[in-house]
């Protein structure tokens, strides 16, 4: 069964639910191979390749869908100042430097170029959102600052008293201050003066869509893995602790119960684990992270009633796993010896994401002739600001 192109929803969930009825045939045909000693290895290729056309139709259904939930932003657009495009399309800087400064600032000497107007900055964010995964399930804050701080209260300072009763005098608050430092993130697109010079070219459109998979490529991974020091910090760059000693500034696991791999026949088990590791107010918002290939496995479980724990899903909703949604994150890391592929929390409470304000565009028509260059760069910052809303499953023994 193949894929094909096509902008139908009905036609795209249809053939969702038929291959998936299809790789639970193939898949069910293959361990009963198995357990009768008979294993086909076309049984084996069968099934990965349904597995594989079931996953690229679900992407399909999640572009189309997201592309729907895409801001509209046309209205804006026809706002952009005539200097703006003036400056990309021939590097006249007249109008660019008469333009309110609230919108558009000549750079400073240190970085070079010019803030772009707000309408180019609302279509690179809206760009970022339709391919990054964690922007989608995380918290986006916008700041004006270099450094965005938040305090967290670690302990709630309050108190029972009766209605005319004296208060008693509660204890101080203990509180943590969370730092997250936007770095800088460029690309540098280019582009012949041929195309610049082309009226019916959307020189805004076309700079928002070059920079997307430059800058979606680089947070994708700084948000999963990023060490924090000139980049976002990533899920998986804290220091993970065994969940039943795991402390603030922690992520607390759960092992899967074998080196590199589940305990056989656990799975279920230690993805329970890992649900009810969460405490009960963020497992309402709760959802899996993971890559395609460990969802492919888990694909293949059943729970003790033979039902699979996976199910597609339809309508713009997620696929699931025992009920929670889930989200591939192509930048988690495999199933492996003491590796941690999968990760189940609320996103929204966990992980922070802090854009600053504005992206930077420099012209440079020399250092590549005769190729016209837009050095752009983008603020990002990122970090947990909740340690116990996210838990990660590590591929260990204990």
């Amino acid at each position: 069964m193949e894929t094909k192109q096509t902008t139908d929803t009905s036609a795209l969930e249809a053939q969702l639910l038929a291959e998936f009825e299809a790789f639970k045939s193939a898949n069910d045909e293959r361990v009963a191979a198995i357990e009768a000693k008979t294993a086909d290895v076309l049984l084996d290729e069968k099934v990965a390749r349904i597995d594989r056309s079931l996953a690229e139709t679900k992407s399909a259904l999640d572009r189309l869908a997201m592309k729907a939930a895409l801001p509209v932003v046309d209205d804006e657009r026809e706002t952009v100042p005539q200097g703006w495009s003036a400056y990309l399309r021939a590097g006249d800087e007249r109008g660019v430097s008469r333009l309110d400064t609230k919108s558009l600032n000549l750079g400073d000497d240190t970085e070079g170029g010019y803030l772009a107007p707000p309408q180019l900055d609302r279509m690179i964010e809206a760009r970022l959102l339709s391919a990054s995964p964690m922007r989608q399930i995380a918290t986006v804050r916008q700041t004006s600052v270099g450094t965005f701080k938040k305090p967290v209260s670690l302990g709630a300072a309050a108190a029972w008293a009766a209605e005319e009763g004296a208060r008693a005098e509660t204890t101080a608050p203990t509180l943590s201050l969370l730092d997250f430092p936007a770095a800088e993130l460029y690309a540098m697109p280019a582009a012949t003066q041929a195309l610049l010079d082309d009226s019916f070219v959307d020189v805004d459109e076309w700079l928002a869509d070059e920079v997307q998979d430059a800058f979606s490529a680089q947070e994708n991974t700084a948000f999963v893995s990023g060490t924090g020091t000139n980049q976002p910090r990533g899920i998986l760059s804290y220091t993970e602790t065994a969940n039943a000693s795991q402390s603030w500034g922690e992520i607390g696991y759960i092992a899967s119960g074998a080196a590199g791999d589940f305990a056989t026949g656990e799975e279920v088990d230690r993805l329970l684990d890992l649900i009810y590791a969460l405490k009960p107010g963020f497992r309402g918002n709760a959802r899996f992270v993971m890559n395609r290939r460990s969802l492919s496995t888990l694909r293949k479980v059943k729970d003790g009633d033979g039902r699979y724990i996976f199910a597609p899903g339809l309508g713009g909703e997620a696929a699931s796993l025992l009920g929670f949604p889930v989200t591939e994150m192509e930048d988690m890391p495999d199933i492996a010896a003491d590796a941690t592929p999968i990760a189940f929390g609320d996103f929204r409470k966990g992980y922070l994401i802090v854009d600053r304000q504005g992206a930077r565009v420099l012209r440079d028509p020399y250092s590549a002739k005769p190729y016209v260059l837009f050095y752009t760069t983008k603020r990002v910052g990122g970090g947990v600001q909740n340690f116990d809303a996210i838990k990660v499953l590590k591929m260990s023994a204990s």
